[in-house]
C-alpha cells in the first residue's frame, strides 16, 4: 500500500536512521524496531551494503523502509528498486525534487534556511527534514522559520537524543523526528534495539 509523506511521518514519532555496514544485520534490526514499535525505518546510502540492507528489510512484516542520503536521481530510482517506499535526502536540488515528485514516492528533503524551504514549497512540496538540526540553530531556528512558513511540517534529524526529543515533539508543526540512537553502534543486541524502540515510540507529541 502506497502512503503519503504525512502518513509516512505520523507512523510512530521517531524514525530511526540507520547506518548498516552489514547485511546479515538487517533483519534482525528491522524486526527489532518493528516489534519496539517504529514501523517507518530509514536506511541511509552511506555504505556499500545500503541496497541490500533496503531489500532485506522490506521483508520484514509491518516495516515500511526508506533510503536516506538520497543525492540525485540515480541513487533515488535505485533506492526505489531495492524496496525503499520513502525517500530522505540531506538536501534539495531540483532534479531530485523534480524526480521525487514524479515518481510519486514520498520525499523528505533536507532544509535548514528559508530560502531551502521556500524552494520546495514551490515545487509543490510540504513536508521537510529539517537538517542537521541541533546544528543549524536548533529547536529556536525552526520555531524562527516555521512561523511565517506555517504550511509546513517538518522531520528534525541531526543530533536529536532520547532526551532532547521530547522538547522537539512538542511542537506542532513537527510530525516525527529522526534519530540514530535507536540503533547502537556495535554488535547488533536485538532485545536492547527491541527496548529502545519502546521508549521511543511512547514519546509523546
Amino acid at each position: 500500500m502506497a502512503l503519503s509523506v504525512e502518513q509516512v511521518m505520523e507512523l510512530a514519532p521517531v524514525i530511526p536512521v540507520l547506518v548498516v555496514d552489514r547485511v546479515e544485520d538487517a533483519l534482525p534490526i528491522a524486526r527489532a524496531l518493528v516489534k519496539g514499535g517504529l514501523p517507518a525505518l530509514e536506511v541511509t546510502l552511506r555504505t556499500p551494503a545500503a541496497l541490500d540492507v533496503i531489500r532485506e528489510m522490506a521483508q520484514v512484516e509491518g516495516a515500511v523502509v526508506g533510503a536516506g542520503t538520497v543525492l540525485n536521481p540515480t541513487q533515488l530510482d535505485e533506492a526505489m528498486e531495492a524496496g525503499a517506499r520513502f525517500i530522505v535526502s540531506p538536501g534539495l536540488t531540483e532534479p531530485l525534487g523534480k524526480a521525487a515528485i514524479a515518481a510519486g514516492i514520498p520525499f523528505l528533503p533536507g532544509t535548514a534556511t528559508a530560502g531551502d524551504i521556500m524552494r520546495g514549497m514551490d515545487m509543490g512540496l510540504s513536508h521537510f527534514k529539517f537538517f542537521p538540526a541541533e546544528t543549524s540553530g536548533g529547536l529556536p531556528a525552526l520555531k524562527a522559520l516555521a512561523a511565517p512558513l506555517h504550511q509546513a511540517r517538518f522531520c528534525p534529524t541531526g543530533g536529536i537524543t532520547a532526551e532532547s526529543a521530547p522538547k522537539w515533539l512538542a511542537e506542532p508543526f513537527i510530525k516525527c523526528v529522526g534519530g540514530s540512537w535507536v540503533v547502537p553502534k556495535g554488535p547488533v543486541d536485538p532485545a536492547k534495539i527491541e527496548a529502545l524502540a519502546r521508549e521511543a515510540a511512547a514519546l509523546p507529541r
